[in-house]
């Protein structure tokens, strides 16, 4: 039976006269009819149930794939750079040596004040204060303080501090405070300063 021919007998039947307890006795184009309708239901509700679910998987795992090849592709360049990152951390274990190299261990300290002193008598200035402050623990270093007080002419107090910033040991200034000596004289200024040096801590924070 065509599908054509199925669609003109189903116009000349009455639902009414169909009997829903004894569907065999249904005309052949009422059951073609129902039949195919019943399918496209079934496949409608397969789809919503199972496939819906199976494509939201395949979805996921196509993600899943695509982050995989990138892992892939960076641990592949890893490997095939490896002898090149292991010299990178040979020459960076040299420059962290020569950096350490730059921080004063306790012994040193003393010979800081003095470089530090000698320093500042070059530029002509009159030290007030230099005294050192409790040491202050970080975790791959300890800053070492130490307060400066110095009076001197303006150009001078700059060669100071340029001069103390090119010592060979590591020594940062900060806080800087610059007032007249004295109410008589603009001349000469007092600085204030704190100068932080640093030792490595080797035991690190517990």
């Amino acid at each position: 039976m065509s599908l054509s021919d199925s669609l003109d007998s189903l116009r000349k039947i009455d639902v009414n006269d169909l009997d829903f307890n004894n569907v065999g006795s249904w005309p052949a184009a009422v059951k073609f009819s129902t039949g195919l309708l019943l399918l496209l239901v079934v496949l409608a509700l397969g789809y919503n149930f199972h496939l819906k679910d199976l494509q939201a998987q395949l979805t996921v795992q196509e993600g899943e794939e695509v982050a995989l090849k990138e892992q892939f592709a960076t641990k592949a360049f890893q490997a095939a750079n490896l002898e090149a990152y292991k010299e990178q951390m040979k020459e960076m274990e040299v420059s962290f040596g020569a950096l350490l190299k730059q921080l004063p261990s306790d012994t040193e300290v003393p010979g800081l004040l003095e470089d530090i002193t000698r320093t500042g008598l070059g530029s002509g200035l009159e030290f007030e204060e230099i005294k050192l402050l409790p040491e202050v623990t970080q975790q791959f270093y300890i800053e070492l303080p130490i307060q400066i007080k110095v009076v001197g002419a303006y150009h001078d107090l700059a060669t100071f501090v340029s001069g103390v910033a090119s010592l060979p040991r590591i020594v940062t200034l900060h806080d800087f405070e610059l007032v007249p000596a004295s109410a008589e004289s603009t001349s000469k200024l007092r600085m204030n300063i704190l100068a932080k040096t640093y030792r490595y801590n080797d035991k690190g924070v517990q």
